[in-house]
């Protein structure tokens, strides 16, 4: 975001993109029961983009892009140790899964993908939950 927040409007902002992740992993289970893998992980991914959001946002970093997410999430928190190795490579994954299902001619995710990736995704966002508590 460009604009500066002031800090209740920062807090509310974080709280919103929590609350976005996880209706967003609710979203997972109805695409994946109807068989819509390209769209579940589409949804796996941009749940795991909320919360990455939120703890960049809780923490005064600007991010303009999904690349940028990456980028500063990996920079300021997985080569920190903050968030584990595991967490940056689900994330990297999706944002990776999610650009090919969403842009590349005949791709195809299905049900073993969509089961592998959920827990992950899961424990990504309970991991930044928990960052989020300590401030």
């Amino acid at each position: 975001m460009k604009e500066t927040l002031d800090e209740q409007s920062r807090q509310g902002l974080v709280r919103y993109r929590i609350e976005r992740a996880d209706e967003t992993m609710e979203e997972v289970a109805l695409m994946a029961s109807h068989g819509h893998y390209n769209a579940a992980v589409n949804r796996l991914y941009y749940a795991c983009y909320y919360a990455a959001e939120a703890l960049l946002l809780q923490n005064h970093i600007s991010a303009s892009t999904h690349a940028g997410v990456k980028s500063m999430l990996g920079l300021h928190f997985v080569s920190k140790g903050i968030l584990s190795l595991d967490d940056g490579k689900t994330f990297n994954t999706l944002f990776e899964k999610r650009h090919s299902s969403d842009y590349e001619a005949f791709a195809y995710c299905d049900k073993e993908l969509i089961d592998s990736l959920t827990p992950r995704a899961d424990i990504f966002i309970a991991d930044i939950k928990e960052l989020l508590k300590r401030g």
